[in-house]
């Protein structure tokens, strides 16, 4: 693929091999990293065939910000705060700014982003492309549930101010849409006021799977965050024992002298790096079986009002760089589930699975979604489950395939933003909106000039 100055291709552009942060199915593309504007747009006008693309941050898991072929555009020069207003609580800011980045300006302020996904390494505009939920989706909803007005920058060169009031069909089109309505170029944000930078914690034990749900619909609605670490290889009378974790924002009062000098501190840095090589095996079962026995039984049984900083209770692997690695040179899938209330039976069947083919994953939340708002949203009224496995498990095509079936005909749907394999066939079912979707889509990039590896994969365009 060329990289020089002639027609069709971008100057300074480079020939990449990009993946998800799981590292499986990487793909060769052009990649450009404009410096303004103008240069963002003359990148879209030059794409090629093969279409083109935005990339943040690179954390979505599988093939989402990859274009086989064609071009990418990342979009970390374009990475400004525009504005605070710190009396209505909004903040306009460019899309490639990170959440790492803009907390680290909001917090002095007394303000917070409102939904923050499970790593702050992760840009405004990929933010709105996943639709990103969090801890708090039962209470707050989702990303672009607080998002105020962004500007989309259209394949055919128009900038459009996009409000779910003004062209609402293409604000509901781009929530969650993955990228392929256009790219976005800034957002104003509706933010979340706080004391302090720390949190207010509860913790407990939970014994098996009807333990934790009815413990979370029970008293779930008093906390803002709730999240339980569930051990996917606990079986028969212990299946889905968990670690329940609700909080909430700790108020300026409760801070101890110590704390009140850096009571609105942003969060830290790295403090550990993954090894840069890690052998195939490591996370195989016997050893994920002893870390989540450890884990569960290091847990309080009931512990409530522990002081944390936020850091550690919304991104405790961003303090390790490059954890990815730990699941060594094949990569790993991340898996996430939602199911409606009332087919838990599904919920417990795909644990009964997992747990009986020994998945090893110790990387498994579940929390509670409230409705769904985006055409292509992941959220659904119901329970969430995701989960981290390697991707050499042998069998896991099929048990994956098989799940897929099991969500699908519970009236469930799995995350694009983490998906890496999905079936064509499936996203029907799942997204059942979908044909809304393509036509709004169609209407804003009627070329098909926006696309990525996923969208060829799902036949999403």
């Amino acid at each position: 693929m060329s990289t020089s100055t002639d027609a069709g291709a971008a100057s300074g552009a480079r020939d990449v091999l990009l993946s998800g942060w799981g590292r499986t199915a990487p793909s060769r593309a052009e990649l450009v990293e404009p410096g303004s504007r103008e240069a963002l747009a003359e990148a879209l006008a030059g794409a090629g065939p093969r279409g083109v693309l935005a990339r943040g941050l690179g954390r979505s898991y599988g093939d989402a910000a990859q274009n086989a072929g064609g071009r990418v555009v990342a979009m970390g020069g374009l990475a400004e705060l525009r504005e605070i207003d710190t009396g209505r609580g909004v903040v306009t800011v460019d899309a490639g700014m990170s959440i790492h980045d803009l907390t680290r300006e909001l917090l002095p302020e007394g303000l917070f982003v409102p939904v923050s996904p499970g790593t702050a390494h992760v840009t405004v505009g990929g933010a709105i492309a996943a639709d990103v939920h969090a801890k708090n989706h039962h209470r707050d909803g989702s990303f672009c549930d607080h998002v105020l007005a962004f500007e989309l920058l259209t394949p055919s060169g128009d900038l459009v101010t996009v409000t779910p009031t003004d062209e609402p069909d293409l604000f509901a089109a781009t929530a969650g849409g993955m990228g392929l309505t256009g790219v976005v170029l800034s957002a104003t944000l509706r933010l979340l006021r706080v004391e302090s930078a720390y949190m207010v914690v509860d913790r407990e034990r939970a014994h098996d799977l009807d333990d934790v749900m009815g413990r979370m619909a029970e008293r779930d609605h008093e906390y803002r965050y709730s999240v339980a670490w569930i051990d996917c290889l606990a079986r028969r009378g212990s299946l889905g024992r968990s670690v329940l974790i609700r909080g909430d924002h700790a108020p300026a009062e409760l801070l101890r002298n110590g704390r009140r000098d850096s009571a609105l501190a942003p969060p830290g840095g790295v403090r550990l790096a993954a090894p840069p090589w890690t052998p195939p095996g490591l996370l195989r079962r016997s050893t994920v079986r002893v870390f989540n026995e450890v884990y569960y039984r290091a847990a309080p049984e009931h512990e409530v009002g522990r002081l944390e900083h936020l850091s550690s209770f919304f991104y405790p692997l961003d303090s390790v760089r490059n954890w990815n690695r730990i699941y060594g040179p094949s990569g790993f899938l991340q898996y996430q589930l939602v199911v409606p209330y009332g087919r838990e039976d599904a919920l417990r069947g795909a644990l009964e699975r997992l747990s009986g083919a020994g998945a090893p994953s110790f990387l498994a939340v579940l929390k509670r979604f409230g409705p769904q708002r985006g055409l292509m949203s992941f959220p659904i009224e119901g329970w969430t489950l995701a989960l981290d496995v390697p991707a050499a498990l042998p069998g896991l095509g099929a048990l994956l395939d098989g799940l897929d079936e099991l969500v699908a005909g519970a009236a469930g749907r799995v995350y694009l933003a983490k998906d890496s394999r999905l079936r064509p066939d499936m996203l029907a079912a799942m997204y059942p909106r979908l044909g809304e979707w393509r036509a709004v889509r169609e209407r804003a990039d009627p070329a098909g000039v926006m696309r990525s590896d996923l969208a060829r994969r799902l036949d999403l365009t």
